[in-house]
């Protein structure tokens, strides 16, 4: 663990320049995100307060602020850092259909999110609620979007890739579905979560009779339906006339 000292004395070396620009401040930056979401795992989003996480890595308060000016500013360099590392890892899809390249995806998702999952599972009461860190809030959209793309990506660049608007539709719909696996993950009490690889399993054996169904004349609008329902039910966009899913008008 760093001094008191030694962290001011890296913020006194970094003043007058961008925050962390200095290879002295992305180290105490490093320390206190560390250090933050250590403490996270252990108590709860809740519990943790920002004076606990200066206490616990030995400088100020005032030092804190300077990094990370509130929890949510955590939260949100989590998300940056996780969504910018899978969106690297994400670019080594393989060519195939799109079933394969969505298990691709998963499991890369997986990969990259299994470093920091106790945090993570501190912070499940946060993905899926809160209103300026949820997954779902304006504010985390850049991490969305670019993690999201990348399912969108394994529809649209795939050998049998729906045409027209179900191809991102279906991008949507598989970013849903691996939103649900891996909120299973967090929670899985099993050892080692075998139970998360059984859940991937018996998706694997579903994927081909789904990507069967998709190709009968009109499966597309169930897809459709299925986005356009995510984008207003949790995104709170508006039906928009022609939206598959929508009610006709009386």
């Amino acid at each position: 663990m760093k001094k008191q000292g030694e962290a001011k004395e890296g913020a006194k070396r970094g003043r007058g320049r961008p925050r962390g620009a200095t290879e002295q401040g992305l180290e105490t930056r490093q320390h206190l995100y560390e250090t933050s979401l250590r403490l996270i795992a252990a108590r709860g989003f809740d519990e943790t307060t920002l004076r606990d996480i200066a206490q616990e890595a030995g400088v100020s308060v005032g030092l804190l602020y300077r990094y990370f000016p509130s929890k949510r500013a955590i939260v949100l360099a989590l998300y940056e850092e996780l969504s910018a590392r899978y969106a690297e890892a994400a670019v080594k899809m393989g060519v195939g259909p799109w079933r394969e390249r969505f298990l691709f995806a998963l499991r890369t998702s997986l990969e990259v999110l299994g470093p920091h999952r106790e945090p993570l599972t501190a912070l499940v009461p946060v993905l899926v609620g809160g209103k300026e860190e949820g997954l779902f809030s304006p504010g985390t959209a850049f991490s969305r979007l670019r993690v999201q793309g990348a399912f969108v990506d394994a529809a649209l660049g795939a050998t049998d890739a729906p045409g027209g608007t179900t191809g991102p539709a279906l991008g949507r719909v598989l970013y849903m579905v691996h939103l649900a696996v891996v909120l299973w993950w967090l929670l899985d009490k099993s050892p080692r979560q075998r139970a998360t690889d059984g859940l991937i399993r018996l998706l694997e054996r579903l994927l081909l009779p789904a990507s069967l169904a998709l190709k009968v004349p009109g499966a597309g609008a169930f897809v459709r339906t299925a986005d356009a329902l995510f984008r207003q039910g949790l995104l709170g966009e508006p039906a928009a006339p022609g939206d598959a899913g929508e009610e006709p008008a009386s």
